[in-house]
């Protein structure tokens, strides 16, 4: 078992001016919302695929459309909410160059970068407060791929 301690010596940051995409269902629009606002004041570009409010969407929809962008390099990560984390997450990982994870706390998301190489962060909008997702997403945004040993297992993901 992981714990604060240990991985938290691995951390390497990045700390670098990002392109990110970002899209929720219609549970994901608050905290969607509120996390565009504060990564435009950490000094990210953001590319919000939507919803803009709480009317019900299908979460498919919106999880590939930034899978795409991601995929295609358009962006450099993605965040997606919905309100378990887990549909949409689902549906991102159906494409083939993106590795979503659901996060729900920092060390999960920690070790999605660093071991995974995860590109897509995914969390839970009904289970953890905003600020949670700001702190998982700052872990997300700032920790790079350790590489070496990992690097393998993430080429097996692919099943192509």
């Amino acid at each position: 078992m992981f714990t604060k301690e240990k991985t938290s010596r691995n951390l390497k940051f990045e700390k670098k001016k990002m392109t990110i995409a970002i899209a929720s269902d219609h549970a994901g629009v608050d905290y969607k919302s509120r996390l565009v606002a504060y990564l435009k004041s950490e000094g990210h570009n953001i590319l919000d695929l939507g919803p803009y409010n709480e009317e019900r969407v299908d979460y498919p929809d919106y999880a590939h459309a930034l899978s795409e962008k991601v995929s295609t390099e358009q962006v450099e990560l993605g965040v997606l909410f919905c309100g378990s984390g887990n549909g949409i997450n689902m549906s991102a990982n159906k494409h083939q160059a993106i590795r979503s994870a659901l996060c729900w706390n920092k060390e999960i998301a920690e070790l999605a970068r660093l071991h995974n190489n995860a590109n897509v962060l995914t969390m839970p909008a009904r289970f953890i407060s905003f600020e949670e997702v700001k702190e998982i997403t700052s872990i997300f945004l700032n920790t790079a791929f350790e590489g070496g040993r990992h690097e393998e297992r993430v080429r097996k993901i692919s099943c192509s």
